[in-house]
Parts: C-alpha cells; structure tokens; sequence
C-alpha cells in the first residue's frame, strides 16, 4: 500500500513537472520581458536612466505611471495608419499564402506515400538557407535587369501591376508593395502549408467516398466535406503566417520602400534613430496586444473544436 502511494506521488510530480515546465519557459522568455518593455513604456526618463514606477518614501508608497505615450499613439496619424497597414499586408500575404499553399498540401496529402516524404523536403528545403540570404536573393531578382524582373516586362505584367497599384513605374518592381508581398508570400508559404498538409493527411477519405455515393459531385464534396474538415490547419496556418508578418522588419527593410511602412520598421526607428525608448516600448506593446488577438481566436476555437470532440 505504501508503494502504490508512493508510485501515485511519483507520478503527480512527474505530471506537475511536465505541465509546470512550459508555463515556466513562457514566465522567463515571455511574460518577464514584456513586462520590462511595459514598465519602461510607462516610466519617465531621467537623462538615460528610467525611474521607478513604484517608489518608497517616507513610508508612502508612490504609483508613477506615464501613459502619454499611448495617448500619443492614439492622437498621431503616423502610427494609426502604420498598424492598419502592418495589419492589410500580413492579412494580403496570409490570403495569398492560403490560396497558393493549399492547392499544394492537397496536392501532397493525395499523393502516392512514398513521394510524399520528398514533396515534404521540397517545402522545407527553404529552411536550408539562411532567412537572410534568401530575402537578399530576391532583391537580385527584381532589381532592373534581374531575371525575374526581366521576365514579368516580357510577360507585360508590369502593366497589370502598375494598374493594381502595387508598384511605382512600369518595370520598376523593388521598393513596392508588390516586392513587399511577393517577399512575404515566398518567405512565410511553407507555414501554410505544413500545417494543411498534416491536417489533410489525416483525413478520412470514405467520407468523400461516402459523399459520391449519396450523389456529390468532386467539387461539391471539396467545400463540403474536404474544406470543412480542413478547418484546423486553415486557421493554424493563417496564425502561423499573419502573426509574424504584422511585427516583420527584415522584408520590408531590404524589399520594400517608404510607401509600405510597417510596425517594424517603426519600432526599429524608435529605438535606434530617435533614442526614444519609452515610444518605442509603447509601439511594442500595443502590437504584442495587437498579435494577441488572433492567438485568443485561435484558442477559442481549439477549445471549441475539442469539445465538439467530446
């Protein structure tokens, strides 16, 4: 009897240290260092040096809190239109990456099993060369006279281009929206599709056989049966994509121009041009708060789904 109570204790500890552990990653590398950059966002600055927002003097405990950056922030047009439009570029290059990466993993989950394992390394093959490299590589080809750039003013779609908006002259592609999200879409596309791909692997395919015995046609047993069951990897995806690309700096650094002005970008000037750290700090964490939001969707509707589960 002592040893089976002894074995139960062994094991609530052991189940204790296996759920405590990832709750102690998130307090030291996320909750810890956000709540640095909200103090210093509401701190005042005393030459380089941030004051304390609690203080202790003469047995009074003082509360000091700046908000007038955030105020600020709601006041100024530059970072109202900034947000809104990190937000319509991560959400353009979600939608594409989408469209582009789901006919892929379909394409995938239904191939024959022993090219699957090759299709899945073509998609990662990417991740073989450094994230830096491949954005430089890209600026080379759409430059005047790279090979890509070449080809899209033979294929006179720098016209279909320049009606849409998205760049600033015919067959001048860099420093344009268009770079901007062709950048983002190629970088960002095998995290769309790797979750589709593990979501329509596992599907159950005597559901469409099901769906064409009672008379569905291919097409309609895609969206009603394929589509729906596919939610999962859709939504999981398009958090894996729209996430990074609102805060992503590097892309529109190197691709894109002073007309795709992003959150990054901005956060980058804040810190190191204007030597503004308490803005800088507030700019970061109305945008964490910003990323927050799709996360605690997404978290509603795994814990939706698990209980449809049930």
């Amino acid at each position: 009897m002592n040893r089976l109570r002894a074995l139960l204790a062994w094991i609530a500890r052991g189940r204790t240290a296996v759920i405590g552990l990832p709750y102690l990653w998130l307090l030291a590398f996320f909750m810890l260092p956000f709540l640095i950059v909200l103090k210093i966002s509401v701190s005042e600055v005393d030459g380089v040096v941030f004051k304390e927002v609690l203080s202790l003097k003469d047995g009074v405990l003082a509360l000091s809190i700046k908000l007038s950056n955030y105020v600020f922030i709601t006041e100024d047009d530059l970072y109202f239109k900034t947000y809104l439009s990190s937000i319509k570029y991560a959400a353009v290059t979600t939608v594409l990456c989408l469209a582009i990466g789901y006919p892929f993993a379909y394409f995938m989950a239904r191939a024959k099993a022993s090219l699957q394992p090759a299709l899945l390394m073509l998609v990662m093959l990417p991740f073989w060369t450094s994230f830096l490299l491949r954005v430089y590589a890209w600026k080379g080809l759409l430059t005047e006279h790279g090979w890509v750039s070449d080809l899209l003013i033979a294929l006179r779609v720098d016209h279909l281009l320049l009606a849409a908006g998205v760049i600033p002259a015919l067959g001048k592609f860099m420093n344009s929206p268009f770079s901007l999200v062709l950048g983002m879409v190629y970088t960002y596309l095998p995290f769309m599709i790797l979750p589709l791909y593990g979501n329509l692997a596992k599907m159950d395919l005597r559901l469409l056989e099901a769906a064409s015995d009672l008379g569905a046609t291919p097409w309609v047993a895609f969206w009603k049966v394929t589509v729906p069951l596919s939610k999962a990897g859709i939504i999981a995806g398009s958090m894996l994509v729209f996430i990074p690309c609102i805060g992503e700096f590097v892309i529109p650094e190197l691709l894109g121009g002073p007309q795709t002005l992003m959150i990054g970008r901005v956060l980058w000037d804040e810190f190191f041009s204007n030597n503004d750290w308490p803005m800088a700090s507030t700019v970061a964490v109305v945008m964490v708060l910003l990323i927050l939001v799709p996360l605690a969707i997404f978290n509603r509707y795994q814990a939706q789904a698990q209980e449809q589960r049930k």
